[in-house]
Order: C-alpha cells, then sequence, then structure tokens
C-alpha cells in the first residue's frame, strides 16, 4: 500500500512554505538554535532581530508544529520519510532548508546531504551560522569525497549551497577563519549580489542567488 502524503507529513511535521520562497522548506523551532541562542542576547547581531522568534512564528499552533519536525529529526526512517515527501511535494525544483532554526549537529547534516544525493533533481539550499558543525562534518568526510560524480571537491552534494551567514546586522560575511574550506557565504557587507526580495515585494520571484554555491550574497535587515 503507498504511504499517503498525509501520512508522510505525520511522520515528520511537514513541510513548511515560506511567503517569501518560490519553494518549500523545513524549519524547527528558533528557540533550538544552538549560535542563534547565544547571538540573541548580542546587540547588533542577526540573531537579536530574529524574525523567526515574532510575528506568526510564536503562535502556538506554528510552534507546536516546528517542534514536532524538531522531535522527528532521530527518527530512523527520517530520512527516507523526507526523501519521498519532497519528491512527491515539490514541484519548482528548489528547497529551502531552515527558514527558521539551524543545524543541530554533524549527524543532523549528515543527513541533509544524504537527503540532496538521493534527490539530484532538487536544488537545496542551506543558509547556517553552525560554522563548527560544518567545517567538522567537512574534515570527517573530506577524504573521501575527492572523484565522486555527484560530489564537488568540498565533499558536498552539487545540488546543495550550504551557505555560511554572517552573525552580525550590516556586518561582514564569515572570514577565512571561520570558512576555512571556501563556502558561499552571506552578509551585508561584502563583495557580491544583493537580495533584490527588498524591490519586489520581499519576495524571490524569478531569483535563485541563494541556491548558486559560486556567489556570495548581502541581505539587508528584513
Amino acid at each position: 500500500m503507498t504511504t499517503t502524503i498525509k501520512e508522510l507529513e505525520a511522520k515528520v511535521g511537514g513541510l513548511s512554505s515560506p511567503s517569501k520562497m518560490p519553494c518549500h522548506g523545513y524549519s524547527i523551532p528558533a528557540s533550538r538554535c544552538h549560535i542563534g541562542q547565544k547571538m540573541r542576547h548580542v546587540k547588533g547581531s542577526i540573531c537579536s532581530v530574529c524574525y523567526a522568534l515574532k510575528g506568526r512564528y510564536v503562535f502556538k499552533a506554528i510552534q507546536a508544529a516546528l517542534e514536532k519536525r524538531f522531535q522527528s529529526l532521530t527518527r530512523s526512517d527520517w530520512v527516507d520519510t523526507m526523501v519521498e515527501l519532497i519528491s512527491r511535494k515539490e514541484k519548482s525544483g528548489f528547497f529551502r532548508w531552515h527558514d527558521s532554526g539551524d543545524l543541530q549537529g554533524v549527524w543532523h547534516l549528515e543527513k541533509i546531504v544524504e537527503i540532496a544525493i538521493r534527490l539530484p533533481e532538487i536544488k537545496f539550499w542551506l543558509p547556517t551560522r553552525e560554522y563548527s558543525i560544518v567545517a567538522e562534518y567537512l574534515r570527517q568526510n573530506q577524504p573521501k569525497s575527492w572523484g565522486g560524480a555527484m560530489l564537488r571537491p568540498n565533499g558536498f552534494p552539487r545540488n546543495l549551497t550550504v551557505r555560511l551567514s554572517g552573525l552580525m546586522l550590516d556586518g561582514k560575511a564569515p572570514n577565512a577563519r571561520q570558512n576555512p574550506f571556501g563556502l558561499p557565504t552571506s552578509g551585508a557587507v561584502a563583495e557580491g549580489y544583493n537580495c533584490p526580495a527588498d524591490k519586489q515585494g520581499n519576495k524571490c520571484l524569478d531569483c535563485r542567488l541563494c541556491w548558486d554555491s559560486n556567489t556570495h550574497v548581502n541581505y539587508k535587515k528584513h
């Protein structure tokens, strides 16, 4: 018997539908962020004005759904379920990880990488401030990643853009020490492309720069 979409969603808490995005996403509570919980108390940091800690995100029903997704991460069938759910629901060819929340550990990133490998027709974007988790994953996987038909030399699938996000409002992107593997970044002050969303109703529309692993993207406060 074929598992229904509703049954798949019940296992992992469903997908999110960020209004700005051209695609679905997957979010967990911002209160579960490791770096974010520290940076939210730092004046001038992006996390101090986190959009996922206010507005409709704080509604009880929304928080319950986010927490259900968080709790599902450790399910033994999480990857299989997400692969099936994304393949059946996402028709745009794009997907965003964590419009709320962030990586929980190397184990979490490993699962996201596996999903990307199993869904080569989807382009995934993962913005993160968990620099150390990403670096540890790459240190562990670098030796066995070279030559993989679907993998970049840094060890990530070609259809997964892991973008290290800056920490401060109107601040610089992660520097070389924070980003030793030269991953794409985002910030507010750097050479690169400016997110056009503020000029088009706070929506991506036709822009897909965030999914482009070769570009740095600048974001204005939102």
